[in-house]
């Protein structure tokens, strides 16, 4: 792994979509962070968002779109008006939001289970 700026930039704006996904991850809420623990996991179309940084922090809403190509998302009613009258969504960043609610069905339950499924990880245990 290089430490290079100009090569970790190189990755980061050249990264296929697969790789995108992973880097396009929000943290979860406290409770659900408590519940799963697990600390943050890939966003997708339909979670619960609330944006916490920001011009339009403290909205909450569904995930509309994730826009792989532009590394942001579109959230349900952020959106502005553009001069011709017509309505356009606003790109926010996964970084700058926290999942309230997940869309849950197998393979992200089994992603779930996966990363926090242990529990308390080390080397001692309670007897």
């Amino acid at each position: 792994v290089s430490s290079s700026r100009r090569k970790a930039r190189k990755a980061y704006f050249t990264a296929p979509s697969h790789k995108r996904r992973i880097m396009m991850s929000s943290m979860l809420s406290k409770d659900l962070r408590a519940k799963y623990s697990v600390r943050s996991v890939p966003i997708r179309r339909d979670d619960e968002v609330m944006i916490v940084r920001g011009q339009y922090h403290d909205r909450e809403g569904k995930v509309t779109q994730v826009y792989r190509k532009k590394f942001r998302i579109h959230i349900e009613r952020v959106t502005r008006d553009k001069a011709n009258g017509q309505t356009v969504p606003i790109g926010i960043h996964p970084s700058k939001v926290i999942i309230t609610k997940l869309k849950l069905d197998k393979d992200r339950k089994a992603l779930l289970e996966r990363k926090g499924g242990k529990g308390k990880k080390g080397k001692y245990t309670d007897k």
